[in-house]
């Protein structure tokens, strides 16, 4: 199975109003914006969407409205993220349904699986679907990785096309290539390491700050791409002190108030989540404030940022 997930994918952030519930039309809006800003696709429902803090329900409501409001610009993926191979399955299917374009799937949660296990996890899901399947490869969140033998055993299932490598280890990206070749999307899971990982060979960047300065991310990763690296270089150091927010236990929160500092939304959480308050919110909004202050002119790069048409459904 082959696709062509390449680019900058934001990881979505989930909208609230303040009592919670879903913001469905403040969710639509952003997403527009950030199609608008020229980004290549999305992941809904992953660790930003807060995908652990909804219900079954809720989940599924969320994605059909999202794959309503992309009306085809773009390729949706959906997070994943259940306690079982069932309930994967039975959520995977709903997307089928919906008509998301393909999944991100985590290891199976709360549990920490061994090797066997998590091959099982992900050999059950893959082969219950014709969705496309991208594996979450996070240790550092999750504690389990998914080795290089691992992954060759998981290309075996043909569905299994792409990985989000979040390991924090540019190596594996090489080391990946190697191994399998041409045989999976690699794309970049770690914001502050993204122009190490596309220079590496990472087709594609999946993030959180993009959220937030989406046309900074899409002119950063096309210039790695272009080779254009000092002038990479400029954006990339500027943008370094947001992109390290990525890479905290806090990140939904400082992603959804940066949002909201930029008027793109609103930083209302779930819990577990707590907005951030005292000298962590203090942080983020210097850090914001100081991003804005030295913001790049992008104009100088000459970077387009194509609006794309809704696809026609019959």
């Amino acid at each position: 199975m082959q696709v062509n997930w390449q680019g900058v994918y934001p990881a979505i952030s989930t909208q609230f109003h303040n009592d919670g519930s879903i913001n469905f039309e403040a969710n639509a809006r952003m997403l527009n914006q950030l199609i608008d800003d020229g980004i290549d696709g999305i992941i809904a429902l992953g660790t930003v969407g807060e995908n652990a803090s909804l219900t079954a329900t809720e989940k599924r409501e969320f994605l059909q409205q999202t794959v309503k409001t992309v009306a085809g610009r773009i390729p949706v993926i959906t997070g994943c993220t259940e306690n079982s191979a069932a309930a994967a399955i039975d959520f995977i299917k709903a997307a089928e349904l919906i008509g998301a374009d393909g999944v991100m799937l985590l290891p199976a949660v709360v549990y920490r699986g061994t090797a066997r296990e998590v091959l099982v996890h992900y050999q059950t899901v893959a082969r219950a679907t014709r969705l496309p399947i991208m594996i979450y490869n996070n240790p550092v969140s999750y504690g389990v990785d998914i080795t290089l033998e691992m992954t060759a055993i998981l290309a075996e299932e043909p569905n299994i096309v792409a990985i989000k490598e979040s390991t924090t280890d540019t190596r594996r990206i090489t080391e990946l290539q190697s191994r399998f070749g041409n045989r999976f999307q690699i794309f970049c899971g770690v914001d502050d390491i993204a122009l190490e990982s596309v220079l590496l060979g990472a087709t594609g960047w999946i993030s959180g700050l993009t959220n937030v300065f989406p046309r900074e991310s899409v002119t950063l990763f096309q210039l790695a791409l272009q080779g254009r690296i000092s002038e990479a270089r400029e954006i990339y150091r500027w943008f370094m002190p947001l992109l390290r927010l990525d890479t905290i236990p806090t990140l939904v929160q400082c992603i959804k108030l940066a949002e909201q500092l930029l008027e793109r939304g609103s930083e209302n959480v779930r819990l577990p989540r707590l907005a951030l308050e005292g000298a962590e919110r203090q942080y983020v909004e210097r850090t914001v404030q100081q991003a804005l202050a030295q913001r790049p002119d992008l104009a100088k790069y000459g970077i387009e940022f194509m609006a794309k048409a809704p696809e026609q459904r019959a």
